[in-house]
């Protein structure tokens, strides 16, 4: 079948205006978040429901067409960005966009893969209850990618990961038939765990198409601090400080460097630190209680004296309403959008035992200090969960691009050789995708590696679903 024969039959199963072929309507969907990664495609096609994805995969298998499943497209390992060979197709899940149901009793939401995190967060406050993965990409990426890649974000302390949120899926399969998994169960010991293959697995197995996530309660007290540390060491005791008072009431424990929010300052100036001088580490704190509003401000407050009287931290700011509060968060969030506005930067999504996070820190900043005079290091993360984004940003004395080009590998390499060094992982939440394809079986093993791809062999043995993406490609059968 040629390809204007296929289109055809894309045509016929979601509609002419569904299926994106000029190169102006494509555009957006062919290149990454972080523009690392442009591809080509053969069509975009847009689904409105799992019947039409399923279609689509088995005209798409009959075929031997690659497909690309893509989300919100936040991604930011490339995950979602087809090849140059132009023989793949992308299908976005953004029709995919219902709330399917609210079990209040149950405290649980049904959703569709193309919902947005933030009107999922929205809709289960409306029903006074919280759905309680946050990140920075909120206001457009989404619950498929989202559960795609195992987000993590910031309130992983005290909730989890997407893995832990969800508890039933809904895929579509490499040949197109459809795994009707979305059971609010917490308990269901029948044999192999299907749903926790797909979640994490960037689309290399199935496309989720819809998903069964956990709700709680509302808190009732929320209290956020912005407080200043002399070194990782008196943040690491803060956190052992707080963990051992507030137990599971600790939500948040956000660590920024100072260049992290100092650039921050120079292109958001109006959330600039209010700690001044600008410490060497701000922490990013947050209890919330959902039983007493006295309870939790009278516990916050002792720690925070405590923590003084210990000398473990400088200066303190406790955030006199939400606003404010809000503020603070804001602040760590709009991290990641002022290194955009800084031009290239060297990212890595890492995490370490928080025993050896010291010792990584100190040992690896020194490493590429000496080799790379004037790098400026951007360090911040949850530290709470032990997941760094550890990341550099030209000296002022080189071109950003300059810098990028030409040292980029040398310094992942110094990075990721520390990682393994201090038994860590070299993705915490953002993915393997394409930016670390080569990368992963050093550092998972042979065996875990060969374990991953007889899965990938036995679920998709045509190689079409997201191929070279997370694994290597493979002779299909």
């Amino acid at each position: 079948m040629d390809s204007l024969s296929l289109i055809a039959h894309f045509q016929k199963i979601i509609g002419k205006e569904y299926v994106l072929t000029d190169s102006n309507s494509m555009a957006p969907y062919l290149i990454d978040w972080r523009k690392l990664f442009r591809g080509k495609a053969l069509a975009v096609l847009l689904p409105k429901n799992v019947d039409e994805v399923a279609a689509l995969v088995k005209q798409c298998h009959q075929m031997n067409i690659a497909i690309i499943p893509q989300g919100g497209n936040t991604g930011l390992c490339g995950a979602a960005t087809p090849d140059n060979s132009n023989n793949q197709v992308v299908i976005s899940l953004k029709r995919l966009n219902h709330i399917r149901e609210i079990d209040k009793a149950n405290l649980t939401m049904t959703v569709e893969a193309g919902c947005i995190l933030q009107n999922i967060q929205e809709t289960a406050a409306s029903a006074n209850c919280l759905f309680p993965l946050s990140l920075g990409a909120e206001g457009s990426c989404m619950i498929g990618g989202n559960l795609s890649t195992n987000a993590g974000g910031t309130n992983v302390l005290r909730y989890g990961n997407m893995r832990d949120l969800c508890l039933g899926l809904e895929v579509v399969t490499a040949e197109g038939e459809i795994w009707h998994g979305l059971r609010g169960l917490r308990k269901d010991n029948t044999g192999y765990d299907l749903r926790n293959l797909f979640i994490g697995a960037e689309g290399t197995l199935g496309i989720i198409t819809a998903a069964v996530i956990k709700l709680f309660p509302m808190p009732i007290a929320q209290w956020t601090a912005l407080v200043a540390v002399p070194h990782i060491h008196s943040a690491i005791q803060l956190l052992n400080l707080f963990q051992s008072q507030a137990s599971v009431l600790l939500t948040g424990f956000e660590m920024m460097n100072r260049t992290s929010l100092a650039i921050v300052g120079k292109h958001f100036p109006q959330m600039k630190n209010p700690l001044q001088p600008e410490p060497n580490y701000s922490i990013l704190i947050e209890l919330s209680d959902h039983e007493s509003e006295f309870h939790v401000k009278e516990l916050f407050q002792t720690i925070i004296e405590k923590a003084f009287t210990d000398g473990l931290i400088e200066d303190a700011v406790i955030a006199s309403n939400l606003s404010q509060a809000n503020t603070f968060w804001q602040m760590r969030e709009h991290i990641t959008m002022a290194q955009v506005e800084e031009n290239a930067n060297l990212k890595h999504d890492i995490t370490l035992p928080l025993s050896k996070m010291e010792q990584f820190i100190l040992e690896t900043g020194e490493k590429i200090e000496k080799q790379f005079p004037g790098i400026r290091t951007i360090n911040f993360g949850h530290l709470g969960d032990g997941n760094l984004h550890y990341n550099f940003a030209n000296p002022e004395n080189m071109a950003s691009q300059d810098f990028q080009d030409q040292h980029q590998n040398t310094i992942a390499e110094i990075v990721y050789e520390q990682v393994e060094k201090f038994g860590g992982s070299i993705s915490a939440e953002h993915g393997i995708g394409q930016l670390k394809l080569d990368k992963l079986r050093a550092h998972k093993g042979e065996v875990a590696h060969d374990l991953m791809i007889a899965i990938k062999k036995a679920l998709d043995p045509k190689n079409i679903l997201n191929p070279n993406k997370v694994l290597p490609k493979y002779t299909p059968k």
